[in-house]
């Protein structure tokens, strides 16, 4: 089989160094390849000179930048300026980067694949279709955006998929909701669990004198909540004065607020965080008696996280909005950490409360204080969860399960096609 993947013509056509969008997709084409399909990775050209690169058994396809598309893109204006329809964005329009697409479109003619898995931009569904009617066409979503797009725009766009696959089954229970006649699974994001495990000789061995580490990793961003958690932290020092906070992520990766469901009303109280820094309001919120206990450790490169789930005791992701998966959830479960969470989005699929980790309500200050100090003052409970946790990972969300799935689905497409012609 024949299989092309492509999402943002920002990506760079290599193998990604973060996680993500770009994390997902490797991870399944590079398992994919791995059991011996042909796949093919198209991104942007970036600095490179050579157009193809292969490595592990992936094709890399580098699409040179576009004067028009540049030109295009001074457009975007309309939606950082909250001036577009927010029913018909300019992100989800078929301006939005139209030569970069048409290439790929066209060179996935050229060497004629059987599948072609589209990450996120739906809008590009019938230009695929144009250049390729044969292949089989997935639409891969990691978030709940397409019912906030204008509903006859999208079901134009949809009109020629074969499937729909999203992280969880709160997105595809959004998407069947809103378009039911679509082909929608569930195709939850994965770990490496064995990368991220425990080594053997590594013993989180309980000891009330150590000062204990709370990890959050993800985007500094507003909608992940970390005001929320400088709020709680600092609450949980003044009664557990022996305990760090470690914030690792990239600081100047906001998701634009034009991409938020002003609907939600946790949303809407984020409007204020965009005004200015988000970090500096962060700073700003940490207690003095906090000041020396909480650490921004910036962007890792993703395989280097390891040594931060090793050393952390507890891992916390406060999201305020409707989290669709949460990628570093299942890292740190992988990691043996007990999971503190919110009440909301995915995270119910992710966390088994009260066996995995702990949910809380999203934005509730006081909620996740108690359950962080709940967490730091029961070593057997930390223990217990992790090792759930542990377990949970291995037996649903490891990467190498994904990809079978999603094998699955591609060979039942293939099935469909060839039964359809013996018909």
């Amino acid at each position: 089989m024949k299989i092309a993947f492509f999402d943002y013509p920002i990506t760079l056509a290599e193998p990604p160094k973060t996680g993500g969008v770009r994390l997902v997709s490797y991870a399944l084409a590079l398992r994919l390849a791995r059991a011996g399909h042909q796949v093919l990775f198209y991104g942007s050209k970036g600095h490179y000179q050579e157009l193809e690169y292969q490595e592990d058994g992936i094709i890399y396809r580098r699409i040179p930048e576009s004067r028009l598309d540049k030109i295009l893109d001074l457009l975007s204006v309309v939606d950082s300026w909250n001036i577009s329809n927010s029913q018909r964005p300019f992100y989800a329009s078929k301006l939005f980067f139209p030569e970069f697409y048409r290439q790929v479109a066209q060179d996935i003619q050229a060497q004629q694949c059987d599948v072609i898995h589209i990450n996120i931009v739906s809008q590009f569904v019938p230009l695929m279709r144009a250049y390729n009617p044969h292949a089989k066409i997935v639409l891969h979503i990691h978030s709940d955006f397409l019912p906030l797009l204008d509903p006859v725009m999208v079901e134009q766009h949809l009109k020629s998929v074969d499937l729909v696959v999203g992280c969880s089954n709160y997105v595809i229970n959004q998407v069947r909701k809103y378009l039911p006649q679509v082909n929608s699974q569930t195709l939850y994001n994965g770990v490496d669990t064995r990368h991220f495990t425990i080594p053997n000789n590594y013993n989180r061995k309980p000891d009330k004198k150590d000062i204990k580490q709370i990890l959050f990793v993800g985007r500094i961003s507003p909608e992940k909540g970390v005001h929320i958690l400088i709020d709680a932290f600092n609450k949980l020092v003044s009664r557990y004065p022996q305990v760090q906070l470690k914030l690792v992520g990239a600081e100047n990766a906001l998701v634009p607020w034009y991409m938020l469901d002003k609907q939600d009303p946790h949303t809407q109280n984020l409007r204020p965080y965009y005004q200015g820094s988000y970090k500096l309001q962060l700073q700003k919120r940490i207690a003095d008696n906090a000041a020396s206990s909480v650490d921004f450790l910036g962007k890792i490169p993703h395989f280097q996280l390891l040594e931060y789930y090793q050393q952390a005791d507890i891992f916390v992701f406060p999201s305020v909005w409707n989290e669709p998966f949460g990628m570093p959830v299942v890292e740190a479960m992988s990691m043996g950490l007990p999971v503190i969470a919110t009440r909301g989005g995915a995270f119910p699929e992710l966390v088994k409360d009260g066996k995995t980790g702990l949910l809380v309500e999203r934005g509730d200050v006081d909620d996740l204080a108690e359950a962080m100090l709940r967490l730091l003052l029961d070593d057997n409970l930390r223990q217990a969860m992790g090792e759930a946790g542990r377990q949970q990972a291995v037996e649903k969300f490891d990467w190498d399960d994904q990809a079978q799935q999603l094998l699955h689905h591609y060979q039942t497409m293939m099935k469909n096609v060839t039964t359809s012609l013996r018909g």
